[in-house]
């Protein structure tokens, strides 16, 4: 099978980073699983952050959106700066649509109104105007006749798509992704990607843990390879995923590039 052509960029660098992650620590206790992370994501731009699981990635993206209070380093999301104690976090919030691992779906609520209840508490819009702009996201992720089920009448794949249809609903500039798929069944997790890669051609700003590393070849502008806290090595995907330069980057890939046979080096 022939490597897939590098994906053209489509970032927008003159309008300066949506994040911007300056020396990022936080600590658990005694410790320390962020150790001075650095990075910024401009505008358009599709970041994945892959690595081994309790390097960090979770808890880097949760930093982002403070979800996590960093120890110290500062992170500026959108031009504010979310570690300035003295932050209007929901404002920032509002902006800012995150994905979790698990849907975090009210389980007593319709799909519609999952996706309209913030909609209309935090942005005050009517219901009417709320349930029109929450059925446009539920058709864009293929569920525009679910707007009436209930969550647990739901497959693990169309209760991931409405939580991205809910995050969407809300008119955000930069959405965060914790390993969105990782809870689901193997035949469940192309639905979900093919909406994230959408999104992508769409042009949203995304941050993306995940797992998947066909996917961060195709969509990915960069990769992001972190361990034990770190980042170890980013670039265009061709390169991380396709020639990584770091020893530790290699050993990752092929783990989970090749499951089936061992390798001595790796940890």
């Amino acid at each position: 099978m022939m490597p897939p052509e590098p994906k053209e960029l489509h970032v927008d660098t003159a309008a300066g980073p949506v994040v911007a992650i300056t020396d990022l620590r936080k600590s658990f206790g005694s410790r320390e699983v962020l150790k001075g992370i650095d990075l910024d994501v401009a505008p358009g731009e599709v970041v994945c952050v892959i690595g081994p699981s309790g390097s960090g990635k979770s808890t880097l993206l949760r930093c982002v959106n403070q979800l996590e209070v960093a120890t110290s380093g500062t992170v500026t999301v959108l031009g504010t700066e979310t570690t300035d104690p003295d932050v209007d976090i929901d404002a920032v919030r509002q902006k800012v649509g995150m994905v979790f691992q698990q849907f975090n779906l009210f389980t007593h609520q319709t799909v519609l109104e999952n996706c309209t209840i913030a909609q209309r508490r935090v942005l005050r819009r009517t219901r009417a105007e709320a349930e029109a702009i929450a059925r446009t996201n539920l058709a864009n992720v293929g569920l525009e006749d679910r707007g009436n089920a209930l969550p647990s009448q739901l497959s693990g794949g169309q209760q991931q798509r409405v939580a991205i249809a809910r995050a969407l609903s809300m008119d955000p500039e930069l959405m965060l992704f914790d390993e969105p798929t990782s809870a689901l069944d193997p035949e469940l997790v192309g639905d979900v990607l093919s909406v994230m890669r959408t999104l992508a051609e769409n042009g949203m700003t995304m941050i993306v843990v995940t797992h998947e590393m066909a996917f961060a070849r195709e969509v990915a502008d960069r990769v992001v390879f972190m361990d034990d806290g770190m980042i170890v090595e980013q670039g265009p995907p061709e390169q991380v995923i396709g020639a990584p330069e770091h020893a530790r980057t290699r050993s990752f890939l092929e783990r989970v590039l090749d499951p089936t046979h061992p390798h001595p080096g790796n940890r």
